[in-house]
């Protein structure tokens, strides 16, 4: 094994700069160059047990193909940028009317759902916010599956009814 680590860090040391220019020329940046050559050895190291033959033609041949695969990569990466227009790319900042607004409606649902009874409220939040399914909640609470939808029915009627008076 170590003679095997010799002579992989001989075959690095010897052919690590070549490949980096050759890829350079053909991609324009060193330091992907660099990483697509780092790539290359990796594979090289996991699947080679025993190199046998020209590994310079070898090595330069998966640079080669390692350099075409970026540049494909980045070629489809480019064509799904230009097909997203700039407005979807980030959204614009609320305005302080939209946000006073989304305070607002929010509160009215807070208050909504603080006018429910116990269980619904209890219901409703755990499905809401910690994510329990019906049956979740079902077995938990020792009712009936339907029971919790009836419930939640109810709270998602009381949030619409206080998402409707603010507008």
């Amino acid at each position: 094994m170590a003679a095997r680590n010799d002579e992989f860090a001989e075959l690095y040391a010897a052919e690590h700069e070549r490949l980096e220019r050759q890829i350079a020329r053909r991609v324009g940046c060193r330091s992907t160059a660099r990483d697509l050559v780092h790539d290359v050895f990796l594979r090289l190291w996991e699947r080679a047990v025993d190199w046998r033959g020209d590994s310079a033609a070898y090595l330069t041949r998966c640079a080669r193909n390692a350099t075409i695969d970026h540049i494909r990569a980045e070629r489809r990466h480019a064509h799904i940028l230009a097909g997203v227009l700039p407005e979807q790319q980030a959204a614009a900042a609320p305005s302080a009317a939209e946000r006073l607004g989304s305070r607002e409606q929010l509160g009215r649902v807070e208050t909504a759902i603080a006018a429910l009874p116990q269980p619904t409220q209890d219901i409703f939040l755990l499905n809401r916010v910690h994510g329990k399914s019906f049956s979740e909640i079902a077995y938990a609470m020792d009712i009936s599956r339907r029971t919790v939808a009836s419930h939640m029915a109810r709270a998602l009627a009381a949030c619409e009814k206080a998402r409707e008076a603010g507008e």
